[in-house]
């Protein structure tokens, strides 16, 4: 079982970039999965999340309106599409599923399989 975390890279502020999450070997009709974060000095944190089967998506209030979580679910892959960044955006990101569904669960960082990390730099 594994999340393939990739997309990240180095952006100016207001640019935008687009994170893939890609869950090989477990069944991610079933669960909730996500992406969470982590800057220099600061603890993990989550950013958004998706119970695949009823579509309930949790949003950061630090991203609301700017990030947005899809999914293709043929390809068992999920996209975390970030616009308008920020210096404040600058973290690793990881993403993280929870096989069982359980979305709060997963919000509060109660995780079966966590992806690699990749990334993000917004800096002018």
């Amino acid at each position: 079982v594994q999340l393939q975390a990739s997309g990240g890279g180095l952006v100016q502020p207001g640019d935008s970039l687009r994170l893939s999450c890609a869950a090989v070997g477990f069944d991610l009709d079933r669960s909730a999965i996500g992406w969470f974060r982590q800057a220099p000095g600061k603890e993990r944190e989550a950013v958004s999340a998706i119970h695949i089967r009823d579509g309930a998506i949790y949003y950061a209030d630090a991203v609301k309106g700017r990030f947005t979580l899809s999914r293709d679910n043929a390809k068992s892959i999920i996209f975390l599409q970030m616009n308008s960044l920020t210096p404040e955006d600058t973290a690793v990101y990881y993403c993280a599923a929870n096989r069982r569904g359980y979305l709060l669960q997963l919000w509060g960082g109660t995780a079966d399989y966590w992806g690699q990390g990749t990334l993000v730099t917004v800096s002018s």
